[in-house]
């Protein structure tokens, strides 16, 4: 059976990808693990963090998402991001143009992160029908002065920063633009396309490690928020509670997954960080988030038994929170 859209499941990870990689070097303190976004390495008195991730599913900022999202995944470590590798990868008839416009766009979003490019590859390939830019991102910290998305502790309440499918909600409102002008005004998809500036979660992850309590930090992409909450809580064995009525959407959000028919609460939701705090310093947090102007909201609690993971709908009911079989952005995508 062929696999769908995005990440692959869990199980093949676990039954064939954990299976097969290669040596074993003591220097790695944490290597590749279902839920957790990056590899921890020690060198001397220092721990290096290290990430990747493609861009595959946005064409129009592709550039800034690849430093954008990488960066974010070093930043949910509390760790700052520093340094950027690349492969950028362009379909046939791509022009000097083409690669202008992706290492301009790479080039600002890495400077407003004090990020430095510091190597990589670039080539056209064959069969491609948009670029595709694949990004490394490295920080470095103290020797085990960090957390993982692995982290969270039974009771520590789980917050959310700013609002679901911020990342869909952007690239659907760029790539599909001339199909949601029949239910959105200019300003709105202007609204909507706007969000890819507020993709970063490093101010608000490095806010939230500052204030202390922290116990896991997770940037929801695919699968969004309740996908993100799921591999948080896989990560640690444990189990979660979530309300969905205190999950914020913004009007642009809801409006373009009502038109394609998707969740938001499934929509690769880049741009909005989620927190393990411990009970007594989770609203300390929440309000360190504010006083920056980052939204914040407590929306769950983690729990002991891993088989209790519930979504309390807004009606009252209880559902299985269960991992996205794949994200909605692309079931959107692949509409007609």
């Amino acid at each position: 059976m062929s696999l769908a859209h995005g990440k692959i499941p869990i199980d093949i990870l676990e039954e064939v990808v954990f299976k097969n990689l290669g040596a074993k070097r003591k220097e790695v303190v944490l290597g590749p693990s279902a839920g957790i976004d990056g590899a921890v390495i020690n060198i001397g008195n220092n721990s290096l963090i290290v990430s990747m991730d493609p861009i595959t599913g946005a064409i129009e900022r592709i550039g800034w998402l690849a430093v954008n999202i990488n960066a974010n995944d070093i930043a949910t470590f509390g760790v700052e991001p520093a340094f950027l590798f690349s492969c950028i990868m362009l379909p046939e008839n791509s022009d000097r143009k083409t690669v202008e416009t992706i290492s301009v766009q790479m080039n600002e979003a890495a400077k407003n992160l004090g990020i430095a490019i510091v190597g990589g590859h670039c080539e056209v390939t064959q069969g491609l029908h948009h670029p595709i830019v694949v990004g490394c991102v490295m920080g470095i910290t103290g020797k085990g002065k960090y957390v993982t998305a692995g982290g969270a502790k039974p009771r520590d309440k789980i917050i959310m920063t700013k609002s679901a499918g911020i990342e869909g909600t952007a690239i659907l409102a760029s790539d599909r633009e001339k199909q949601l002008e029949s239910i959105m005004s200019a300003s709105e998809l202007s609204k909507a396309k706007a969000y890819f500036n507020n993709i970063s979660v490093v101010k608000e992850a490095m806010t939230a490690f500052g204030t202390g309590g922290a116990s896991a930090m997770h940037d929801p992409t695919e699968g969004g928020v309740i996908g993100g909450i799921y591999e948080m809580a896989t990560a640690a064995n444990l189990g979660a509670n979530v309300s969905e009525g205190k999950i914020p959407i913004q009007t642009e959000t809801a409006k373009i997954c009502r038109y394609f028919r998707i969740d938001p609460l499934q929509l690769v939701s880049s741009g909005t960080l989620l927190i393990s705090a411990k009970p007594e310093i989770a609203d300390k947090i929440v309000e360190n988030l504010k006083q920056k102007e980052i939204p914040a909201i407590i929306i769950g609690q983690f729990l002991k038994n891993p088989n209790e993971r519930t979504l309390t709908r807004k009606d009252g009911s209880v559902r299985t929170l269960q991992s996205p079989p794949s994200d909605h952005l692309w079931t959107a995508l692949t509409q007609k």
